[in-house]
Order: structure tokens, then C-alpha cells, then sequence
């Protein structure tokens, strides 16, 4: 059983000594948080900017959902392969080699002059953004104790939700009082001062005494750089249930992507906002699907506090709750009663990513933690968040805007079946990964 100590005892790492903190686990969370919210905030600034692109460019909404669905992509292409490499080169560096590109290809889609240039541009931003998710995870879970996975993995995959949120209010109103290309400038300036700040306070000696103080594996990476891919495609995807909670996470993304992306471009089109209003309009439901995050990662915490198997069960509810919810509201005539479902629907719709991830962990070692959420962040990415916008898209070319958001709710209920066959299998899983880990 994993705890703290009424001590916190200095530790030795090589011919460095540091002593284990309280504070520091926060300090590393807050940071790390804070890179997710820049990460955000420079994926959907374009949302924001949507309405003003179309008409000075005269793009389709396929071509635009192209735009949005292309950073999901490189971030699901490429987030296993340089997972693996951030584990071997470390964590903290490559942290902050990414968060440079990122923010270095968003000053460049503010310098775009036309569709192909900034497609260049967002494609190098989901280069940089492919593996933050899951190696800043990594990072973040190493530091406190097990019984908090779900909570601290909700809340930091919040902060994509909160980052949208800055992203397309702040996105919304530089664009209507600078123009669009300043939108993306200031989330560029604002992820290159984090990166500052990040690398100045973060380093690889804190962060081992803090695995240590926690009695887990002081430096991962190097365990892992030991284990063939054999044993490590084995270990990520030989249970029946981790393969549930991979694709029904990514799954209920799908509707989460597609909704991030278009709600800016649907406030202006069937409410008549002008762009910074439809910026921050729908900001505050992204900001209802960040804050639903923590609650639910909270509340799957609570109610599976003595039954891990409960966290299924939480999910499915997630997922059919939400799809319930918008299935209907988009159904209904533009009003009031509309835009309360579908905030409603917008607290639940990232509910099931504190259970999937805390699954993940529960079912994978420490020492591989990274690319095991790497390849949550690969699933989620390449079945969710990338075909999402895109998907929306070329339906909204063919029945408008409104019809593809009736459609896309409706994979919920995928998402549900998934979790639900993974409660299956997930205790025997779970036995089989202790037996395993009992007889080294």
C-alpha cells in the first residue's frame, strides 16, 4: 500500500541531494497543466477564427474541418514513436522541446497567407503537440500516489477543455479587435514564456526524489529502455479490457473533438453571434466539458473508492447520459432550451477520461506508463479527436452544419458498448497483472 510519510527525508540522486516535498508535486502539476492549457490554446484558436477564414479564403467546411483534424492526426501518428523516445531521452527535455514547436508553428499559421500555408503550419504544430499528452501524464502521476489517478488524470486532461476554452475566447476577441493573425500570435508568445518557466523549475533530480519518496521506480526510462517490443506490445495490449478503454475513450471523443471545433461556427451560423461572441459563447460550454472532467474523475473516484470495477460503470453512464442529452438538443429549434442541453450534454461529454486513463494505469506498470498513455493518446487521437472536426465537416457539406451535429452524438453509444464489455474482462485482467507482478 503506497502513501506519504509523516517525513519527507532527503534523497540522494547521484552526487545530488534533494529533499522529497509536499509542494513540489503541485508545482509540477500546475506547470505541466499549465503547457496542456498552451497546448489547447493553440489547437483551437482556430476555431475561433473559423468564420474569418472562410470568407477571406473562401474555404469549404471540409477544407476548414481539414485544418482542425490535421493536428489530432499528427498527434495520433506520432505520439507512440516519440512517447518511446521522450522516455529514452528524458521526459523533462523533451517537455520542453515540444511546447517550443508547438508554439514556434502557431507564430507561423499567424504568418500564413493561404490554405496550404497554414495547413504546414498546424501540421508542425501537431508534430509538437504529439506526445505532451501523454509523457506530461507520465510525469504528473509520478509524483503523487495511486489512489489519486483518476482525479489527477481528469484533472489534467481538463486542461485540454480549459485550454480550448482560452483558446477560442481569447482567439475570438484579439481576432475581433487585432484580426485573426493576432489570435494566434498571443497563444504563441504565451507558450513560449511557459516554456521558459518550465525548464527553469522542472528537472529530472526533483522528479525521481519524488518516485522514490513514493516507494515507485526512481527512474523509469531506463527500466524501459530494457524491454523488447515483444514484452511491450504485450504488456499494452494483451488484456481484453485495456483494449475496451482504448477505443471506448476515443470513441466519446469523437463527439467532444467534433463539438470543440464547431460550436463557434455553429453559434454564428444559427444564432447569428458575431466572432468574438461565438468565441466566448462557446468557450463557456467547453468550459462546462473541462469542469465536468474534474467532477466526474472526482466522482468515479468516490463511488469506485472500494470497487475499482465501478469506474465502467461510470463511464457507460457518462456516455449514454451525454448522448441522450445532445442527440436531443440538436433536435430542437434554436433557443434556450437548446443551448441548456446542450451544456448539459457538454459536462458529461469528457466524463469517461478519468476512468479510461485511470484503467490504463491500473493495468499497465509504472515503468511504461508513458507509452502506455501514449497509446491511449494514439487511440483517442486517430478514432476520436482527428476525425471528429473533419468528419463534421464533409457531413455539414452535405446536410449542413445542424444534420452532422444530430449524427456524431450517436457515437456515444459505441462508446458504451466498449465499456461495457471491458467491465467484462477487467477484474480478471487486473488479477492476472498482480500474478504477474508477484512472481518477479
Amino acid at each position: 500500500m503506497l502513501g506519504h510519510s509523516s517525513t519527507q527525508p532527503a534523497m540522494v540522486t547521484g552526487t545530488q541531494t534533494v529533499a522529497a516535498s509536499r509542494f513540489y508535486p503541485w508545482l509540477v502539476f500546475a506547470l505541466s497543466f499549465g503547457l496542456l492549457l498552451s497546448d489547447y490554446m493553440s489547437r483551437q484558436v482556430l476555431n475561433a477564427v473559423f468564420p474569418l477564414l472562410k470568407a477571406e479564403w473562401a474555404l469549404s467546411d471540409t477544407e476548414l474541418g481539414a485544418l482542425g483534424g490535421i493536428v489530432a492526426l499528427m498527434v495520433g501518428l506520432l505520439t507512440f514513436p516519440l512517447s518511446i523516445l521522450a522516455d529514452r531521452w528524458g521526459r523533462v527535455k523533451s517537455l520542453t522541446l515540444m511546447a517550443a514547436l508547438w508554439s514556434v508553428a502557431t507564430l507561423g499559421c499567424a504568418l500564413a497567407n493561404n490554405f496550404g500555408e497554414m495547413f504546414i503550419a498546424r501540421l508542425c504544430v501537431g508534430i509538437g503537440e504529439a506526445a505532451y499528452g501523454s509523457v506530461g501524464i507520465a510525469v504528473v502521476l509520478s509524483v503523487f500516489p495511486r489512489h489519486l489517478r483518476a482525479s489527477l488524470s481528469s484533472a489534467f486532461i481538463a486542461g485540454g477543455a480549459f485550454g480550448s476554452v482560452l483558446g477560442m475566447a481569447a482567439g475570438g476577441t484579439l481576432s475581433a479587435q487585432f484580426g485573426w493573425r493576432w489570435a494566434f500570435a498571443g497563444m504563441a508568445i504565451f507558450g513560449l514564456v511557459l516554456v521558459v518557466i518550465y525548464r527553469a523549475l522542472i528537472t529530472e533530480p526533483r522528479l525521481q526524489a519524488q518516485r522514490r519518496a513514493l516507494g515507485e521506480d526512481a527512474a523509469p526510462e531506463v527500466q524501459r529502455e530494457s524491454m523488447t517490443i515483444r514484452p511491450l506490445l504485450s504488456a499494452l495490449f494483451s488484456a481484453r479490457s485495456i483494449l475496451c478503454a482504448y477505443v471506448g475513450s476515443a470513441l466519446q471523443l469523437l463527439v467532444m473533438g467534433a463539438l470543440l471545433a464547431w460550436m463557434p461556427s455553429f453559434l454564428s451560423r444559427y444564432y447569428g453571434m458575431a466572432t468574438d461572441r461565438a468565441g466566448i459563447t462557446a468557450a463557456a460550454f467547453v468550459l462546462a466539458a473541462g469542469a465536468g472532467m474534474v467532477v466526474c474523475g472526482a466522482l468515479t473516484d468516490w463511488v469506485a473508492r472500494h470497487s475499482p470495477s465501478r469506474k465502467w460503470l461510470m463511464a457507460i453512464g457518462y456516455s449514454v447520459t451525454c448522448c441522450v442529452l445532445l442527440a436531443v438538443a440538436f433536435r430542437l429549434p434554436a433557443g434556450t432550451a437548446q443551448l441548456a442541453l446542450i451544456g448539459a450534454g457538454m459536462l458529461l461529454v469528457g466524463g469517461t477520461a478519468g476512468p479510461a486513463s485511470a484503467v490504463v494505469a491500473n493495468l499497465t506498470r509504472p515503468a511504461i506508463h508513458a507509452t502506455a498513455f501514449a497509446t491511449l493518446t494514439l487511440a483517442n487521437n486517430l478514432l476520436g479527436l482527428a476525425p471528429g472536426p473533419f468528419v463534421t465537416g464533409v457531413l455539414a457539406d452535405r446536410i449542413g452544419l445542424l444534420g452532422a451535429l444530430q449524427w456524431i452524438p450517436l457515437t456515444g453509444l459505441l462508446a458504451a458498448v466498449c465499456f461495457i464489455a471491458g467491465r467484462r474482462y477487467y477484474t480478471a485482467d487486473l488479477e492476472r497483472l498482480e500474478r504477474q507482478r508477484g512472481a518477479k
